[in-house]
């Protein structure tokens, strides 16, 4: 859902709030996949929310503790997200 939010530059600060705190309560049990393409979509959608701060550093946390399980895009697409 947030990839598709991102993707469509639809800005829903409401939905991306509820999503960061969803996805940083179960951001340990998230594939590497699924954790790249939320941190991408949190980076693209630019929402400056505390939320999002949170959310980043339980995803950095969970692809830390998996990184050797990244295939290479997922690995630039977090690396990018963290960048932004």
């Amino acid at each position: 859902l947030a990839w598709a939010y991102a993707t469509a530059r639809h800005a829903s600060p409401s939905l991306y709030s509820a999503l960061a705190s969803m996805a940083a309560s179960r951001a340990r049990d998230l594939s590497p996949q699924a954790v790249s393409n939320i941190a991408w979509s949190f980076a693209t959608a630019s929402h400056p929310l505390a939320e999002t701060h949170l959310l980043l550093d339980a995803l950095g946390a969970a692809a830390q503790r998996r990184l050797g399980r990244f295939k290479p895009q997922e690995l630039a697409n977090l690396c990018w997200a963290f960048a932004r």
